[in-house]
């Protein structure tokens, strides 16, 4: 049996595309911004929930080893079975 690679946005994914293209180039940034600034505390949330003896310093080098070894991660393509 062949699995294929999803390849196709949902149409939700679209709908948000042509949502961004009326936002201005200042706009799509802040967006951007926004975003990160959510990931990032997300992030920093569930490392101090696994290592709530770190100091505020000691947690901001463990964000920044899990966004290095996020980024360094590679990319896997989801198969449909």
């Amino acid at each position: 049996m062949a699995q294929q690679i999803l390849f196709n946005p949902p149409h939700t994914d679209m709908e948000l595309l042509r949502l961004r293209l009326t936002l201005t180039p200042g706009q799509r940034l802040q967006a951007m911004f926004d975003a990160r600034f959510l990931l990032v505390g997300m992030i920093r949330g569930r490392l101090r929930q696994q290592y709530p003896e770190l100091s505020d310093v000691e947690l901001n080098l463990k964000v920044l080893e899990e966004i290095e070894r996020v980024q360094n991660a590679k990319f896997r393509p989801q198969l449909i079975p």
